[in-house]
C-alpha cells in the first residue's frame, strides 16, 4: 500500500512536470510569436517612415540661390538697352543652374543688381550666397573662390591721343579704377600716382573720355570691349595677370561643390565658346 502511494506520487509529479513543460513551451511560443509581431510592426514603420523621408525629399521646397552681379562691367556684366542684365556671367549663371536643375540638384535662382565693392561684404553677411561679377583673385578678400573660369589680367587704357605710350609713363598720373577690384590695388601700386576710385566703371570710362583722368586700370577683355570703339588705346604689358571666379561665403562647400561641377561642364561645352564669342572676342 505504500509502494502504490509511493508510485502515485511519483507519476503525478512526472505529469506534473509535463503539465509545466507543455505551458512553459506554450509561453515561449506566444513570446516568440509576439517578438515577430515587434519587429514586424517595427519593420513596416521603418519602410513607411524611409517612405516618407524619400517622399518628403523629392517634394522638398527648392533651395533659392541669390546671386550678385555688378552690371557695369561689360562684356561680363551689363544691362541692355531696357534694362535687362547680359553679358558673358550673366549668359553662364544662367547656364550653370539650368544644368544644375537638370543634374538632380534642387535649386532656384535670383540675380541681385549690387555695386562691385559691396558683393563681398554682402557674402560674408549671408545677403547674397554667390558672387558672379567678373571676380578675381585678392588675398583680402574673405570668400570661398570656385575653379576658375576664365583668365585675365589687369592692363592700363588711355585715351587714343594720349601721350601715355607705355606703363612706365603711368608715373605721377591720375589713374582710374572700379572700387574694390585689383585694378584699383594696381593703380594704388604705380608709383606717384594719385588714383580715383569709383563705383560705377561706366563713370570711370567717362572721365577718362573727358580728360579727368589720364588712364584706368581694368580687365583686359573689359579694356578690349572700350577699345574696340575707337577712342581708347590699351598699353602693352599687363599690371597683373589673374584668372576669374564666382565667389561664395567661407566654408559653403554644399554650394560651391555643384557650381564647380557645373563650371566643368560648361567649360567643355560649345556653349563657353559661343558665349566667348559672343561677349568676349565680340568687337
Amino acid at each position: 500500500m505504500i509502494q502504490r502511494r509511493i508510485n502515485f506520487c511519483r507519476n503525478t509529479r512526472f505529469k506534473m512536470k509535463n503539465i509545466q513543460g507543455e505551458k512553459n513551451m506554450k509561453n515561449t511560443s506566444k513570446f516568440i510569436k509576439a517578438v515577430i509581431a515587434a519587429a514586424s510592426v517595427i519593420s513596416l514603420t521603418a519602410c513607411s517612415t524611409s517612405g516618407a523621408a524619400a517622399s518628403a525629399s523629392a517634394t522638398a521646397k527648392p533651395q533659392n540661390v541669390v546671386i550678385a552681379i555688378s552690371p557695369d562691367y561689360p562684356p561680363f556684366d551689363s544691362l541692355s538697352a531696357d534694362g535687362k542684365l547680359e553679358g558673358f556671367d550673366y549668359d553662364m549663371g544662367e547656364w550653370l543652374f539650368n544644368w544644375l536643375d537638370n543634374n538632380g540638384y534642387n535649386y532656384t535662382h535670383e540675380w541681385k543688381q549690387m555695386s562691385f565693392d559691396t558683393i563681398v561684404s554682402a557674402i560674408q553677411t549671408d545677403q547674397v550666397d554667390l558672387g558672379i561679377s567678373g571676380f578675381t583673385y585678392a588675398e583680402d578678400r574673405k570668400v570661398l573662390f570656385s575653379d576658375p573660369y576664365y583668365d585675365s589680367a589687369q592692363v592700363a587704357i588711355v585715351p587714343t591721343n594720349s601721350s601715355i605710350k607705355t606703363k612706365d609713363d603711368l608715373k605721377g598720373k591720375k589713374i582710374g579704377a572700379q572700387m574694390g577690384t585689383t585694378g584699383e590695388t594696381c593703380a594704388n601700386a604705380i608709383e606717384g600716382a594719385s588714383v580715383q576710385a569709383v563705383e560705377d566703371m561706366g563713370v570711370i570710362m567717362e572721365t577718362l573720355k573727358s580728360g579727368g583722368l589720364d588712364a584706368v586700370i581694368l580687365d583686359i577683355a573689359v579694356a578690349e570691349n572700350y577699345a574696340a570703339t575707337g577712342n581708347f588705346t590699351i598699353l602693352d604689358g599687363s599690371l597683373l595677370d589673374e584668372n576669374v571666379y564666382v565667389i561664395a561665403k567661407e566654408g559653403n562647400t554644399e554650394l560651391m561643390t555643384p557650381i564647380n561641377k557645373a563650371l566643368a561642364a560648361f567649360l567643355a561645352s560649345d556653349d563657353f565658346k559661343t558665349y566667348k564669342a559672343k561677349w568676349i572676342n565680340a568687337k
